[in-house]
């Protein structure tokens, strides 16, 4: 009897099987809805027939990948050290070792040379493909570590106590969620627990050691609302919050009364947010209320009720107050203008303000690890494109700024050589698109031949800044420009900016980003032939959402962990984050909200055209976009499409939303995406010359 081997050169086909969703009098095919049973062998053998195709029509790039990843390995010190933070009579720190994926966490005697302490070592714990650490969390007298670990990628940790001293575990808890704090007492931990799907949803308080069940304390019933524990960097309060997408609940708790009841700051109001930030006397709260870019309050202690609260930071209507860091002396406040993170310091000795400048024009400007509330040193991260993440403590007196250390990057590394630009794009309905570009300064706009990689995410009001990447030299070094579009959806430009990008104004996400593809176009900077996209999770739905309306502009596509099944996802309550996320999308089980929903959905919009050349990656163990989204997505390109351009699913089999936990591992799947971005522009064979490295201009390019 004679065995064929397998041509996994030819792309796989995914059986079919009849299956209708029946709504406010439409019917919508879903042949594929069978790949949702994980138990169904055709889902397991479909997934590998996809990876073993991506792998076979990928292995003429399998030199490239390798030297890509070696270009990547050489840019990071493999052994190095994290810049330690100070917590009580201690210092903090992580450190990496070459050849091993997960850093060790520290600690040794502040101000003192003694030998370090490993707190514990990930390396050691890993057992299988996934590893990724959740929570860390040392008690006040530094005696005993909570820590979580998720060993699939689901997201759904396993809590575990140890003594620091003797090393022995004294408790563990299944089915937790990302939060977890200590009382001062050192004795009682609080954690959170998620329901079937993966909503944390109630608080409990555990004695250290003790055989008594464990207390429940709170339980949130609304779907829509998320629980979280967290604690005031004074040390003196607990906080529990519940969020939605648009409205908040805080309570409180002195954390030295453990055993005492949660206290409540305000009832929920739809639509108005809020959190908490202590110090002295006072709560200080940042809200939305009657302020859409938000403002601080300040109401005291002994008596939160909102007819107390008083205005501390006013509202602007260009300004958004992203957050604030209080400290016992002063307070940094973070905040968001002309789609740009800045920061002012203010002084309660002196009641004083005044604004943080630095040098370049884009950059990224966030808070770093503030343990000590009794400190004028605030703790910053600092990148741009050309910038790696540089750690500054900024004394909040002063406004000077010592650098701690810069993230090294090896080799001929050199932030002269790369040139920003902030550019703008102008939408149909008078709308002004920021672009944030880099690129080598040698590799001159080139028009028609310029290669550009898009990116955008544009959802839930996160906003994509212009942050540093080593593994992206590995693409401007070879000529490629790289860009992010600020669309609507996110909060670049202020609240009005997301608001303007959800719900039935979703669309002008999509069709913000067309405008910036063509905008990069007509000015020169490239053309639909050398012109690459980018996105993941709700930017992966942008992706998908774009290539069924402008296919035409697109050489080629990656679309992460796809968000594209919107109408079939949004459907199943049931489904992790599908409740929550009726204030960002919409519900279709509402015909309004559904006959909107299904004018863009990338799933049920696939149609008879010529796609660009694309690859798609899931995750087997992903919560947050389930792996049957992209391989339903894919499956149904491969059965409309006309034309014969390439179409890859690549699934990690032992990850969920965020990719391989590994650090090596990492590398080598970005060495794959950015194998197949250079393969499809026809730069596959062309590598760093020593004239490039020099940096004088490729001219290949």
């Amino acid at each position: 009897m004679s065995h064929k081997k397998k041509d996994w050169t030819r792309p796989p086909v995914a059986p079919t099987e009849a299956h209708e969703v029946r709504l406010h009098g439409r019917v919508l095919d879903d042949p594929y809805h069978w790949m949702k049973q994980r138990d169904d062998p055709r889902v397991s053998a479909y997934l590998a027939a996809e990876n073993a195709y991506s792998d076979a029509r990928m292995a003429h790039t399998l030199d490239l990948q390798d030297e890509l990843y070696r270009e990547m390995l050489a840019r990071i010190e493999e052994t190095d050290m994290s810049v330690p933070y100070r917590k009580g009579e201690f210092t903090y720190f992580t450190r990496t070792e070459e050849g091993k994926q997960y850093p060790i966490y520290c600690r040794r005697l502040a101000g003192s040379g003694t030998e370090e302490e490993i707190l514990l070592d990930p390396n050691q714990l890993a057992q299988g493909n996934f590893f990724q650490l959740g929570v860390f969390e040392v008690s006040p007298d530094h005696r005993r570590l909570a820590y979580s670990v998720d060993e699939s990628g689901a997201e759904v940790y396993r809590l575990i106590v140890i003594d620091l001293e003797s090393r022995q575990v004294l408790d563990e808890i299944a089915g937790t969620s990302y939060s977890v704090e200590w009382a001062n007492d050192n004795q009682t931990l609080f954690y959170t627990t998620v329901d079937d799907s993966n909503r944390p949803y109630r608080l409990y308080r555990h004695q250290v050691g003790s055989e008594d069940p464990d207390v429940l304390l709170f339980e949130e019933p609304d779907e829509a609302f998320f629980l979280d524990v967290s604690r005031t960097r004074s040390d003196a309060f607990l906080i529990l919050s519940l969020e939605s997408r648009v409205t908040s609940e805080v309570y409180y708790l002195s954390a030295d009364q453990p055993r005492q009841e949660f206290a409540l700051i305000a009832e929920r109001r739809n639509g108005i947010e809020y959190a908490l930030a202590h110090r002295g006397d006072f709560f200080y709260i940042t809200t939305n209320e009657e302020a859409e870019n938000f403002r601080l309050m300040r109401v005291p202690v002994a008596n939160p009720d909102r007819v107390h609260w008083k205005e501390v930071v006013s509202h602007c209507d260009s300004v958004l107050l992203e957050g604030v860091e209080l400290f016992e002396d002063f307070m940094a406040i973070f905040e968001r203008r002309d789609g740009t993170t800045c920061l002012r310091i203010h002084d309660f000795r002196h009641n004083q303000f005044h604004p943080i400048e630095f040098p370049e024009v884009l950059f990224t400007v966030a808070a770093g690890t503030n343990e000590e509330f009794q400190s004028s040193q605030l703790r910053l991260r600092y990148s741009s494109f050309a910038t790696p993440e540089t750690i500054y403590d900024l004394d909040m007196e002063s406004g000077q700024l010592e650098l701690l250390k810069q993230m090294p990057v090896k080799g001929d590394f050199d932030p002269q050589n790369y040139m920003s630009e902030r550019l703008t794009a102008r939408t149909s309905d008078g709308e002004t698109i920021p672009i944030s570009l880099v690129r080598r300064k040698q590799a001159a706009r080139s028009g028609a031949e310029g290669p550009l990689l898009l990116y955008a995410y544009g959802a839930y009001g996160a906003c994509m800044d212009p942050t540093f990447s080593s593994l992206r030299l590995s693409l401007l070094d070879r000529g490629i420009s790289f860009a992010i579009a600020h669309v609507r959806g996110g909060e670049e430009l202020g609240r009005r900016w997301y608001r303007t990008g959800k719900l039935k104004q979703k669309r002008n996400t999509f069709e913000d980003f067309i405008c910036c593809a063509e905008h990069l176009i007509d000015d020169g900077y490239t053309s639909p032939r050398r012109l690459v996209m980018r996105g993941g999770s709700a930017g992966g739905l942008l992706v998908g959402a774009v290539l069924n309306q402008r296919p035409d502009l697109f050489r080629a596509a990656i679309a992460d962990v796809p968000f594209v099944d919107i109408i079939n996802t949004m459907l199943d309550p049931s489904i992790p984050l599908t409740v929550i996320e009726y204030e960002e999308w919409g519900n279709p089980a509402l015909e309004e909200d559904f006959e909107y929903m299904l004018s863009y959905s990338p799933y049920d919009n696939v149609t008879a055209l010529d796609y660009p050349h694309l690859l798609v990656r899931a995750g087997l163990n992903d919560r947050r976009v389930a792996y049957w989204e992209p391989a339903k997505w894919v499956a149904r390109l491969r059965l409309r499409k006309t034309d014969h351009n390439l179409l890859l699913l690549k699934t990690l089999m032992a990850a969920g939303h965020a990719g391989a936990s590994g650090r090596y591992d990492r590398l080598k799947d970005a060495a794959f995406d950015y194998a197949f971005i250079l393969d499809r522009l026809g730069m596959g064979s062309q590598r760093s010359s020593g004239s490039n490295r020099r940096g004088e201009e490729n001219s290949r390019l």
